[in-house]
C-alpha cells in the first residue's frame, strides 16, 4: 500500500491557526520500520500516511501504519501510574509508585539474592529507544540471572545457530531480497507479518519484483499462506520437519557433487565432516516424514544449487519447533555450501550504524551455551536467557531445585516490561495463577492487560507520538544499510513520564540507588563506554581524554546523547572528528527522512568471531542434536498437528484493543481442512473443541483448504476474557489462548524456545 507525499515538519498551509501540522517519524508496530508523515490536530494524531521520501521504505506503509493514531490515541492506554492499595489498583503519583518500586523490590533482593527478581521482556521492547537502551542496565544491576524473554517464543534457535557458526548470536546473515534470482522461504509468511529477521518495508512488493526480474519464488509451509500464493513452488510440508528436509537437500548437495563455496572456501571449516554427518539423511529417508517426494527434494536442492544467485530463509514456523534450532542451522548450511553466504544476491551481513566498531579480523572468544542452568528443571542458558517456558515452574515450585541450578529458592518478584505472558506464552492459567502468588510485582506497560493486572505497580509509559523513535535492534537486521532517527512528534502530556526516564529511575530504584538523578544512569554509561573506546587500540578515539569526548556529545537528555556517541564510534560515525563527514545524531536530525548508507556488501571475515576465526559447520552441539534428529520418531500423530497463524492487522497480543485491527479475515478461528471438517461433522462457524497437553479450548471453526489435511491452524495472543483487565475492544471479540494448549514442556533443548507449532492436538465436535 502506497500512500500520499510527506509533508514538511511546518504547521498545514489549510489551517491558518496552526494546530494542524505534519510530523515525521518510523513506524514502531512491526519489523518492517516503515516511515510515516503523521497529521496531527492540536495532540492528536488524526491521520498516518507512508513518507515518500523515507530513504529505506519510499512510501509503503500497510494496515498497522495507517492506523497508528488509532494505537496512539487508544483511551484505554494508562496515563498515570498505579499503585496496589488494599487489592485494588488505583492511580498514584509518579515518586508514590517509585517508593513503591524500591519498597518492593530492595528487601526481596536483600533477603532472598539477586536470582529471586525475575526479569520479563516482551516484543515491543525492542519497537523502542528505552526498551532497548536500558533493560540491559536493569538486569546486570540487580545482578539477576532470572531473564525471561519474547525471544524463547520466537526466533532464539536463529541466535544459538548463528552463535555456533559465526561466533556471535547477533550475526544474522539476511537475505538480498532485491538482487536475488531464487528465493526459498520456509516457514515464513512475510506478505502477512511483514518480515521478521529480515527488516524489509513493503516486502510483498519486494517479491513481486522478484518474479518481475524472472527470478524463482519457493515457499515451504504446511499452509497455503498468501505468500505461498505468489510462489513459483508451494511444497505443503508436514508440520516439525523442516529440519528433516533441509537436511536431505544438504544431502542432495554433496551426493551430486553441487557444493560450490566459491569465495567463501577459506573463511569455511568442517565440510567433509558435515557431508559425513548428513550421510543418512537421504531424501528416500525423510520423504515419508515430511510428506514430500524424494524427487521435489532433489529438485528443491538443484535449483537452488543452479540458480545464479539464492537465498534460503526461514522463520517463526521452522523456529517454534522440536528441531528449531537445526532448522535454522541448517538454512545458513545451504547459503553456505551453495556459495550464497555474504554474497550480493544471497544473504548477507547488515552493518548497524549502532553496531559495535568492527573488531580485528581474526579468532575471537567463540559462542558458549549453559553457563547456568535454571533452578527447577535445569534448563541451559542460552545469551544469557532462561526459557520463557519455564517462568512458572520458577515461580510457584519451593525448595533449591536441581543440583547445578541456579538454587536459592523460587522467584519471589518480577519486573515485566511490555509483555502478556499469560497469553503469549504456555500454559497461561498456570502462570495466572503463580502471578498471582509474588511478593512483589512492577510492570512497565501502557495497559491493564491479563499479566499486568498481577501488578502491584504498573508504570505506563507515554503514547508512540510522545516518545523518540531509533531502531537498533532492526537496522542489525535490514536489507538495506540506512539510519534514521525521529523526536517526539508530540510533547508529553500534562503528568506524563517520557520512557527513558521511566526506564532510568526504575533501573535506580531496583539497584539501591532510589532518589538518585536519573541523568546519572545514561551518564555513568557514556563514562563507562568513553573509558573503553579510548583503551582500544583499533578505535577512532584511541589515547583521547575520555571526559573532552564527553564533553562533545550532542542530544537533549541522556539517551540522546547515548545514540550520538553510538553513532560516533560505529562504522560509518565520524570518530568524534577522526572521520570528517561520518554519521553522527545532528546529520539525522538534519535528515528526517533518514540517511541511507547503502546496498548490504560482502563482510567476510569481519563478522566471525568463532575461536577458530573461520565458520564452524559442525560444531559439536549440533552435530550431538543431529543425533536427537536421527533418532526422534517421525510416525504420525493420532490426531491433528496445529500451527499458529500471523494477521497483517495483528501483532499478537498487544494490538487487539485497536478498532480496525480485529474483525472479518482477523478474528480468532480454528482454519480446518474441508475433508477434516466432513469427517468430524464440523460447520462453518460453529464450535469445536481443541485439546492438548496443556488444557483445551472451545474454538469457532473457519474452513478452508489453505491448511492441508490433518493440519488445523489458531492464530496467537487471544484469549482476552479474563476480568480485571482495562481492554474493552479486546475483551469485547476475546477469541481463545492457543497457548492454553500447550503445558510448556515441549521445548528444543539447544535453544531453550517454546514448541508452540506442529503441536498433537485433538478435535471434538461441539453439538449446538
Amino acid at each position: 500500500m502506497s500512500s500520499a507525499p510527506s509533508a514538511p515538519l511546518t504547521p498545514s498551509a489549510s489551517s491558518p491557526s496552526g494546530t494542524t501540522r505534519t510530523a515525521l517519524r518510523v513506524c514502531p508496530l512491526c519489523e518492517a520500520t516503515c516511515g510515516l508523515a503523521l497529521t496531527i490536530e492540536g495532540t492528536a494524531v488524526t491521520r498516518a500516511c507512508g513518507d515518500r521520501d523515507d530513504v529505506f521504505s519510499h512510501g509503503f506503509i500497510c494496515p498497522k501504519g495507517a492506523l497508528f493514531g488509532s494505537v496512539d490515541g487508544d483511551p484505554d492506554r494508562l496515563t498515570r501510574p498505579l499503585l496496589r492499595r488494599r487489592g485494588r489498583l488505583t492511580e498514584t503519583g509518579w515518586d508514590e509508585a517509585f517508593d513503591a518500586v524500591a519498597a518492593g523490590l530492595r528487601p526481596v533482593i536483600e533477603t532472598y539474592g539477586p536470582n529471586a527478581v525475575g526479569v520479563v521482556l516482551g516484543n515491543p521492547n525492542v519497537h523502542t529507544v528505552a526498551g532497548v537502551l536500558y533493560p540491559p542496565l536493569l538486569v546486570n544491576g540487580i545482578g539477576t540471572r532470572s531473564l525471561f524473554t519474547a525471544t524463547t517464543l520466537d526466533q532464539m534457535p536463529k541466535h544459538v545457530s548463528s552463535g555456533l557458526l559465526y561466533g556471535d548470536a547477533h550475526a544474522i546473515p539476511v537475505p538480498d531480497l532485491d538482487r536475488t534470482d531464487h528465493l526459498l522461504l520456509l516457514g515464513a509468511n512475510p506478505v502477512e507479518s511483514n518480515g521478521s529477521l529480515c527488516t524489509a518495508p513493503d516486502f510483498p512488493g519486494r517479491l513481486e519484483a522478484l518474479r518481475a526480474r524472472g527470478g524463482t519464488l519457493t515457499v515451504i509451509d504446511p499452509r497455503r499462506t498468501s505468500t505461498a500464493r505468489l510462489a513459483d513452488r508451494h511444497v505443503a510440508i508436514r508440520p516439525g520437519t523442516d529440519a528433516l528436509l533441509l537436511a536431505a537437500m544438504v544431502n542432495v548437495l554433496f551426493a551430486e557433487d553441487r557444493v560450490h563455496l566459491r569465495d567463501l572456501a577459506p573463511h569455511v571449516a568442517q565440510v567433509p565432516e558435515l557431508g559425513r554427518a548428513l550421510v543418512e539423511f537421504t531424501p528416500e529417508a525423510v520423504s515419508d516424514a515430511c510428506d514430500v517426494p524424494a524427487g521435489t527434494i532433489r529438485d528443491l536442492a538443484r535449483e537452488l544449487a543452479q540458480a545464479p544467485t539464492a537465498a534460503v530463509y526461514g522463520r517463526i514456523g521452522s523456529s517454534t519447533v522440536l528441531f528449531g534450532t537445526l532448522a535454522s542451522w541448517l538454512v545458513d548450511v545451504l547459503n553456505i555450501l551453495t556459495g550464497n553466504l555474504d554474497r550480493p544476491g544471497g544473504v548477507l551481513f547488515p552493518q548497524s550504524a549502532t553496531d559495535r566498531p568492527p573488531r580485528p579480523v581474526g579468532p575471537g572468544s567463540g559462542f558458549t551455551l549453559g553457563r547456568w542452568r535454571s533452578r527447577v528443571s535445569g534448563h541451559p542458558e542460552v545469551k544469557g536467557e532462561l526459557p520463557f517456558a519455564a517462568l512458572s515452574e520458577e515461580i510457584d515450585t519451593p525448595g533449591a531445585g536441581v543440583p547445578g541450578g541456579l538454587g536459592g529458592g523460587p522467584l519471589r518478584a518480577l519486573v515485566t516490561s511490555a509483555t502478556n505472558p499469560v497469553l503469549s506464552a504456555p500454559d497461561g492459567d498456570r502462570l495466572d495463577r503463580a502471578l498471582a502468588g509474588l511478593d512483589f510485582m512492577v510492570s512497565v506497560d501502557p495497559y491493564l492487560n491479563e499479566t499486568t493486572r498481577h501488578a502491584h505497580v504498573v508504570l505506563p509509559p507515554p503514547r508512540p507520538s510522545r516518545t523518540p523513535h531509533y531502531d537498533f535492534a532492526f537496522n542489525m537486521l535490514a536489507v538495506r544499510n540506512q539510519a534514521r532517527y525521529s523526536r517526539p512528534a508530540v510533547p508529553l502530556d500534562a503528568g506524563a513520564m517520557a520512557e527513558t526516564e521511566i526506564h532510568a529511575r526504575l533501573v535506580l530504584a531496583a539497584t539501591g540507588l532510589h532518589g538518585a538523578d536519573p541523568s546519572e544512569v545514561d551518564a555513568c554509561v557514556v563514562d563507562s563506554a568513553l573509558v573503553q573506546a579510548v583503551a582500544d587500540p583499533s578505535g577512532p578515539v584511541h589515547g583521547r581524554d575520555p571526559h573532552a569526548l564527553a564533553a562533545e556529545l550532542d542530544g537533549e537528555g541522556g539517551a540522546e546523547r547515548r545514540l550520538d556517541l553510538m553513532l560516533r564510534l560505529g562504522p560509518y560515525g565520524d570518530g568524534f572528528g577522526a572521520r570528517p563527514g561520518g554519521l553522527t545524531l545532528r546529520r539525522l536530525l538534519d535528515a528526517p527522512h533518514g540517511v541511507d548508507l547503502g546496498p548490504l556488501r560482502p563482510r567476510l571475515p569481519q563478522p566471525l568471531a568463532t575461536r577458530s576465526g573461520r565458520v564452524e559447520l559442525l560444531p559439536p552441539p549440533i552435530a550431538a542434536d543431529l543425533t536427537r534428529l536421527a533418532l526422534a520418531r517421525h510416525d504420525r500423530p493420532g490426531g491433528f498437528v496445529l500451527v499458529g497463524r500471523r494477521h497483517l492487522r495483528s501483532g499478537n497480543s498487544w494490538l487487539h484493543n485497536v478498532p480496525g485491527f480485529g474483525g472479518g479475515s482477523q478474528s480468532c478461528t480454528l482454519h480446518v481442512h474441508p475433508e477434516d471438517a466432513r469427517r468430524l461433522g464440523l460447520a462453518e462457524g460453529g464450535r469445536v473443541r481443541v485439546r492438548g497437553s496443556g488444557g483445551e479450548v472451545a474454538a469457532q471453526v473457519e474452513i478452508t483448504d489453505s491448511v492441508r489435511p490433518g493440519v488445523v491452524s489458531l492464530p496467537r495472543g487471544w484469549g482476552h476474557d479474563r476480568p480485571g483487565t482495562r481492554l474493552r475492544v479486546a475483551a469485547a471479540m476475546p477469541g481463545v489462548n492457543v497457548n492454553q494448549l500447550l503445558d510448556g514442556s515441549l521445548l528444543d533443548p539447544l535453544s531453550g524456545t517454546a514448541v508452540l507449532n506442529a503441536v498433537p492436538v485433538r478435535l471434538t465436535a461441539i453439538c449446538s
